[in-house]
């Protein structure tokens, strides 16, 4: 299942990808997001790993390219599912930057979350899209 979500950020790109690099910020627009820890390479960089804590699930991080803005494109795992996650910015104009994240899920593991992703395959794009606009609603603030 692939899905594609953007929204446009009323911030310069440079502020913008400040706000997103750091991880000290996901707790703002990712709910119930606890903590990040690494476990592996050198944190934001290509190969590293992270493990990504959440009030209900935990995810591994990989980092496969960091070219900001142009890309950031990681691989997330979790026992129920593997996706693949890459966001990419850019410029519209001086103080307006187009925020796009394209997600492949390439592995579900389980009978109740293949049947959740074949019935209501909109929940998972419902998701990242709501994440999306709280990045935005989070940055447009910093940006006052």
């Amino acid at each position: 299942m692939k899905f594609t979500c953007y929204t446009d950020i009323e911030a310069p790109l440079n502020k913008v990808i400040e706000l997103f690099e750091n991880p000290d910020n996901l707790k703002e627009w990712q709910d119930g997001f606890i903590s990040i820890e690494s476990i592996s390479g050198t944190p934001g960089e290509v190969g590293s790993k992270s493990k990504l804590t959440y009030e209900k699930l935990t995810l591994i991080e990989t980092i496969l390219r960091n070219e900001l803005p142009e890309e950031f494109k990681a691989n997330y795992e979790h026992k129920h599912m593997v996706n693949t996650m890459s966001c990419r910015f850019k410029k519209i104009d001086s103080n307006t930057t187009r925020f796009e994240q394209e997600i492949n899920y390439t592995k579900f593991n389980g009978l109740a979350i293949k049947l959740m992703a074949k019935l209501f395959p909109g929940m998972f794009k419902k998701q990242v899209q709501k994440w999306l606009n709280q990045f935005k609603t989070f940055t447009e603030k910093q940006n006052i």
